[in-house]
């Protein structure tokens, strides 16, 4: 039996600031490319695909694996120090957070943030947090485990 049989595909469902801090964590260093950013204004969805590190497998199965997660509800996207000319540009996810609007018309909606590392982010307006990250592939060994200094 391989090391890929282990590890479970992970679906996962977030309609509020803490279960999207679980998704959040589950996408923590994953890798994407500005190409795989899927905006559908008139569905009112953002999809971003990932190759995503498996954090829930055990040393020494350093895994990765395609998943996917998206957005709906999305009213808009704005992006801040990203190269969105090069569809090829790869991009490393730290976290995703959700700062609630605090006016009364536009409660429970917000804007909720892809932090990248280097000082980009991608902040989609939304509704209400309605997010769902699912695994697409089987997973593959990958080099190394993330490390993360200081």
């Amino acid at each position: 039996m391989t090391q890929t049989m282990n590890v479970k595909a992970l679906r996962l469902l977030a309609q509020d600031a803490d279960d999207l801090a679980v998704i959040s964590a589950a996408l923590q260093d994953a890798v994407t490319r500005i190409g795989d950013i899927q905006w559908e204004p008139k569905g009112r969805r953002l999809t971003i695909a990932f190759n995503r590190f498996c954090w829930e497998t055990e040393a020494p199965a350093v895994m990765r694996v395609r998943a996917a997660v998206q957005l709906g509800g999305v009213l808009g996207v704005k992006a801040r120090n990203l190269r969105r000319d090069s569809k090829e540009a790869v991009l490393e996810l730290l976290a995703l957070s959700f700062a609630p609007d605090q006016t009364a018309e536009r409660a429970p909606g917000g804007v909720i943030t892809f932090a990248f590392a280097d000082g980009g982010d991608l902040a989609a307006t939304v509704e209400c947090i309605d997010a769902a990250l699912a695994d697409l592939s089987v997973p593959w060994p990958a080099p190394r485990t993330p490390g993360h200094e200081g």
